[in-house]
């Protein structure tokens, strides 16, 4: 996510919960396009975790990927890479925490329609 989060824990938090609502917002989405389409419940699961994982960890899950894969052998590179991270001290906290929240988003949404359809 590209977004001003706060430095430290807290912007691991405010990034996870945001990725919560992404992963709330993909189901439907999906549940929506598989509802119209008539597809079983494993399709629109899958394409939505996909894109909320996509959409809510991007940039994040890049620079963590480029800074474990590319040799940073000089100084000035490591800084220039290290510039264009918002938080590097907390990277691999706010990717996973990011994931997690949007794996719970739509998990928790999977159920409210589950708990609705039961209910009707």
């Amino acid at each position: 996510m590209n977004l001003a989060l706060h430095f430290g824990w807290l912007g691991v938090m405010e990034a996870a919960l945001i990725a919560l609502g992404v992963g709330v917002l993909c189901y439907l989405l999906f549940h929506w396009i598989g509802a119209r389409n008539r597809w079983p419940h494993g399709p629109a699961l899958g394409w939505s975790c996909l894109l909320a994982l996509g959409i809510a960890t991007g940039i994040d899950a890049w620079h963590l990927f480029y800074m474990g894969v590319v040799k940073l052998e000089s100084p000035v590179y490591a800084r220039i890479a290290l510039q264009k991270i918002h938080d590097p001290n907390f990277l691999a906290a706010r990717v996973f925490m990011s994931s997690m929240g949007a794996l719970c988003g739509v998990a928790l949404a999977w159920m409210a329609m589950q708990a609705r359809r039961r209910a009707d």
